[in-house]
C-alpha cells in the first residue's frame, strides 16, 4: 500500500453512492434504521450503504450542518433520509430522539450505533476529565441508546436489531485504552442483554473494526498512520465500507439467527500481534513501532 500517511480519509459521498455491494437493492426494503455518528468515516458508510438498499436512514449527530449536508446528498441521490441532532450521552436526548423518529416514521427496525471517540495517549497520562469523556460518549452514550431503543420494541411489540462498532480488544491496542475499556464494557453489554433480550425479538451484535482508513486517522500521528497497515497479516488498511457491508450482513435477513456475537473486520490483526496508536515507547528497547 502507499504510504498512509499521505492517504486519502476513507471514502467520499460520490464513492459511497457509486460503490459495489455485494448485496441486493431491496436488502432493507421499507426498514427504518437509526446511525448515530452516521455523518463520521465509519457512521457515513453505513449511512449511504443501508438508504442505497432500500432504508430510511435516520442520522444521528451532534453537528446539525454536518448532518443537513448529508441529508441533502442522500435525498438527491433519491435515497430516503433524515437528520436528528441529539447528544447521545445525555439521556433525556435520546428519548426524546427515539419519541421523534417513532412520531415521524413510525417505527425503527435497526440501531447500529456508531457515535463515539478517542485521543491517543498513554493511559498513564489520561486526566480524569479525558478519561470521562470517552467512556460516556462509547460506553454510556451507547448504552442510553440500545436501552430506549429497546424500551420503544417491547412497548409496540416490535423486533428489532442492534449493531455496536467497538474496538478489537482481544490484543494489543495501546495508546487507547480509555476506548478499550469502554468498548470492552459495551461488548460485555451486548452479550448479556442478547440473552436478555432475545423474547422481545431483539437481536445484539457488535462489529469490531481493525485499521480502517478514515478522516479520524488524522489524530494520529504521521508514523503511527504509516504503522498501521502492519498491524495485520494483508498487511492494508480496510475500508469504511468493509463495516458497512458487516452492518448489514447482521441486521438483514442474513443475520435473522445471529445475536450476542462480535463480527472482527480487521484482516487478521487480533491473530498478529500489536498495535500503538502512540508510537512504541523507547523504554521497550526497539524503538519506535
Amino acid at each position: 500500500m502507499d504510504d498512509q500517511a499521505n492517504a486519502k480519509p476513507g471514502l467520499t459521498d460520490a464513492e459511497l453512492a457509486m460503490h459495489p455491494t455485494v448485496y441486493a437493492a431491496d436488502a432493507l426494503r421499507d426498514q427504518v434504521v437509526v446511525v448515530s455518528g452516521g455523518a463520521g468515516g465509519i457512521g457515513r458508510a453505513i449511512t449511504w450503504l443501508s438508504a442505497r438498499l432500500g432504508a430510511h436512514v435516520v442520522v444521528v449527530g451532534r453537528n446539525e450542518a454536518k448532518l443537513d449536508a448529508l441529508v441533502t446528498d442522500l435525498t438527491g441521490h433519491g435515497l430516503k433520509a433524515s437528520a436528528a441532532v441529539a447528544d447521545i450521552r445525555e439521556p433525556d436526548a435520546v428519548d426524546a430522539l427515539f419519541d421523534h423518529v417513532w412520531s415521524t416514521l413510525g417505527r425503527v427496525d435497526i440501531l447500529i450505533n456508531s457515535a463515539g471517540g478517542q485521543f491517543p495517549q498513554a493511559a498513564i497520562d489520561f486526566s480524569v476529565k479525558g478519561w470521562n469523556t470517552v467512556i460516556n460518549t462509547n460506553l454510556n452514550g451507547t448504552w442510553y441508546m440500545m436501552q430506549t431503543a429497546a424500551k420503544r420494541w417491547r412497548d409496540h411489540k416490535h423486533p428489532g436489531s442492534i449493531v455496536n462498532i467497538v474496538v478489537v480488544t482481544t490484543h494489543g491496542l495501546y495508546g487507547i485504552a480509555h476506548s478499550v475499556a469502554a468498548r470492552a464494557g459495551v461488548i460485555g453489554l451486548s452479550r448479556a442483554v442478547a440473552v436478555e433480550w432475545a423474547p422481545l425479538n431483539i437481536r445484539v451484535n457488535c462489529v469490531a473494526p481493525g485499521v480502517i482508513e478514515t478522516e479520524g486517522w488524522n489524530v494520529y500521528t504521521l508514523q503511527a498512520r504509516a504503522a498501521y497497515p502492519r498491524s495485520n497479516p494483508m498487511m492494508r488498511a480496510g475500508s469504511p465500507w468493509d463495516i458497512a457491508e458487516a452492518c448489514v450482513y447482521l441486521t438483514a435477513p442474513s443475520g435473522k439467527f445471529i445475536t450476542g456475537e462480535t463480527l472482527t473486520v480487521d484482516g487478521g490483526g487480533q491473530l498478529w500481534g500489536e498495535t500503538w496508536t502512540t508510537g512504541k515507547p523507547g523504554y521497550f528497547g526497539g524503538g519506535d513501532h
